[in-house]
């Protein structure tokens, strides 16, 4: 890390999470707690000015060459001021052509493009690559809620990669394999601590605390001309993995690979890459399928009654988010939100009842639902299950 590069992060885990905490006490006092406008300009001034004369000198500084890790963590930085000028309508892509951030701009997209990855800051910057330094990792603010919200997202994210990574092992062995019983054991219990997590996050994580003070910051923002949606908790291959191997979502189904095309560059790169080649395998269902005249072995006997449980605690995983986190922390709560702000809710882009719509859809193709109007595995579930003794 360069000198200018260390001083900008001191900023943004110092200087930074003060301004934003200060920002929010004055917005939670207010009976719109919403509204941002003409509030605390003095601050967002301060939070502005001070973030720009750190980045230039990382502008004119250039590429060091330092290697990825000091690059994404570079650009994490970047993301997280443009993230709370966004969030405090410092900018605001709706009456901008290009984003007034230019310097921090032109540096997000040089290292974005150098790195293969999207030019602001994604869900990895908070959860799963984010140092500490004594105990405490970079975030937005001091604010409990928004503790609670990463700490159990960064533990669901690594319980989906533990089971995707087991489920990756089974490829090269095969489903008759004896040690592909052990690995869906792993996966089984990766996504029951994907469950457990959840139900922690649900009981502690405040709902007017979240969708006022930690959802803001998630918003799209423009990078130089170009909007960006804002960062996911799914972006990462490790859930998309167990879809597809798992079989109860199709690389080859238009709205799921559209998905994965518009999720690619919010990933690390290594992950694009495990995803890449995960859309041309065969999935372990399919792969049951097509041996089901084997039903009778003690092998298929067992490994199928496992492969069973886990694709029902992947779809368990996928309505405890939609029926419980979408619902509770952001669909209600909107409904209470004052008319102007509705068209901001949203981190993804689209309006809220589009969102919702496929956030339904995607929850439903993972639970293997019974459904018309959408392709999902419930008859080959369904046939499955009554090969079993």
């Amino acid at each position: 890390m360069t000198q200018n590069a260390r001083a900008f992060d001191h900023w943004i885990r110092n200087e930074f999470v003060e301004i934003n905490n200060q920002l929010e006490d004055i917005y939670w006092q207010q009976e719109d707690k919403a509204n941002v406008e003409n509030i605390g300009e003095d601050l967002k001034l301060q939070l502005t000015k001070q973030g720009n004369e750190l980045i230039k000198p990382l502008v004119n500084e250039g590429n060091t060459d330092e290697g990825f890790d000091a690059a994404f963590d570079l650009l994490g930085n970047v993301g997280l001021y443009m993230a709370a000028c966004r969030r405090h309508e410092i900018t605001e892509p709706s009456r901008e052509q290009t984003s007034p951030l230019v310097d921090a701009s032109t540096l997000a997209m040089h290292i974005g493009a150098s790195i293969g990855v999207a030019p602001r800051f994604a869900t990895a910057h908070l959860c799963t690559h984010n140092q500490a330094i004594n105990g405490k990792y970079k975030r937005f603010t001091d604010l409990d809620a928004e503790k609670t919200f990463v700490d159990y997202n960064s533990k669901g994210i690594l319980a989906y990669k533990r089971a995707a990574d087991a489920l990756l092992k089974i490829l090269p062995l095969g489903i008759s394999h004896p040690v592909t019983f052990d690995l869906l054991n792993v996966a089984k219990q990766a996504l029951q601590d994907v469950l457990n997590s959840n139900t922690a996050l649900f009981q502690k994580l405040d709902k007017d605390a979240f969708f006022y003070t930690v959802r803001p910051y998630y918003k799209p923002y423009r990078v130089g001309t170009q909007v960006y949606r804002g960062a996911n908790a799914g972006d990462f291959a490790g859930i998309n993995v167990i879809d597809l191997l798992l079989g109860l979502c199709m690389a080859n189904e238009t709205s799921y690979s559209q998905m994965l095309v518009d999720k690619f560059l919010f990933m690390m790169p290594e992950d694009q890459k495990i995803l890449r080649d995960c859309m041309r395998r065969t999935s372990l269902m399919d792969e049951f399928l097509n041996t089901k005249e084997q039903h009778a072995s003690s092998w298929y006997q067992e490994n199928l009654a496992l492969f069973l449980e886990v694709c029902e605690l992947h779809g368990e995983t996928a309505k405890q988010h939609h029926n419980h986190l979408v619902k509770k922390y952001i669909a209600q709560p909107s409904t209470q939100m004052m008319q102007q702000h509705l068209d901001k809710v949203t981190a993804s882009g689209p309006p809220l009842h589009v969102l919702l719509k496929s956030l339904e859809q995607l929850r439903d193709r993972r639970a293997a639902a019974k459904r018309d109007d959408i392709n999902t595995r419930f008859e080959d579930i369904k046939t499955l299950k009554a090969l079993l003794k």
